[in-house]
């Protein structure tokens, strides 16, 4: 067992592979949440150091 979930909905673990610099948030049903911004805002925070903050656009890599 190596702590990924099953197979659901669009999600399939053997398309896992180490990368970085991807994140996707979404929602299947259509129904905002709070959930949902909390997801997307621990995906913007892992994804800083590629300078994915927009604050420098002369800056990072283009994440």
């Amino acid at each position: 067992m190596d702590g990924r979930p099953a197979p659901q909905g669009l999600y399939d673990p053997r398309n896992e592979h180490d990368a970085c610099g991807v994140g996707f948030v979404a929602t299947l049903t259509g129904v905002a949440s709070h959930a949902l911004v909390e997801q997307a805002l621990t995906v913007l925070r892992n994804l800083e150091h590629r300078g994915a903050t927009g604050s420098e656009p002369d800056s990072g890599d283009g994440a």
